[in-house]
């Protein structure tokens, strides 16, 4: 029987993206610097931290994981745009959104820190949906359903959401939990 091997070390070892090159000894040019007024880079592994504020709708990269972890406040806005807005949660031990629902906004939630239990259904009394969650786990919500996120870890529960269209005002920031429902 006869083998036919390719050694091109740029080729993944998966079959499926065989064609696929990869270069992973050089770096990317960084078009969106803070220099040229179109936005912010945030450097990978931490070097240095992101003042967190809402960004606005001007193109801008970051490195999300960081920046979610890097939220102390109960709700920070990073980014509003036209039809989405990317907003920073964390929730302390024991603590939860409360139970909510928005009629017209979709909704993705990503845990980058933690653990907790997410409820979800169609009727406020009825939360059929019941899920464990921990880092790395997404959560979608339709709209015109209710939901709630529980931190039942031992420390902060560190997430992300997204919003479409926008929820929050412009530059929303809730240190905690009591401010975001004063707010409301």
């Amino acid at each position: 029987m006869y083998y036919s091997y390719d050694f091109n070390p740029y080729h993944y070892q998966n079959p499926y993206y065989k064609n696929v090159q990869m270069y992973p000894c050089i770096r990317q040019p960084n078009y969106w610097n803070s220099d040229d007024n179109l936005g912010n880079f945030q450097s990978s592994y931490g070097r240095n931290n992101i003042k967190l504020k809402d960004y606005g709708s001007k193109p801008f990269v970051v490195n999300i994981n960081e920046v979610t972890k890097q939220n102390n406040n109960y709700r920070t806005t990073l980014w509003t745009g036209k039809h989405l807005q990317v907003t920073l949660m964390s929730l302390k031990v024991g603590e939860d959104i409360g139970l909510e629902i928005h009629p017209d906004v979709d909704q993705f939630l990503r845990v980058e820190q933690g653990q907790g239990i997410v409820q979800m259904g169609k009727r406020k009394d009825n939360l059929k949906l019941v899920r464990v969650i921990n880092d790395n786990s997404a959560i979608m919500v339709p709209a015109g359903t209710w939901h709630n996120v529980t931190n039942t870890g031992n420390i902060s529960l560190k997430l992300y959401t997204i919003y479409a269209p926008p929820h929050h005002p412009f530059n929303t920031v809730h240190k905690t939990k009591a401010d975001a429902m004063a707010a409301e």
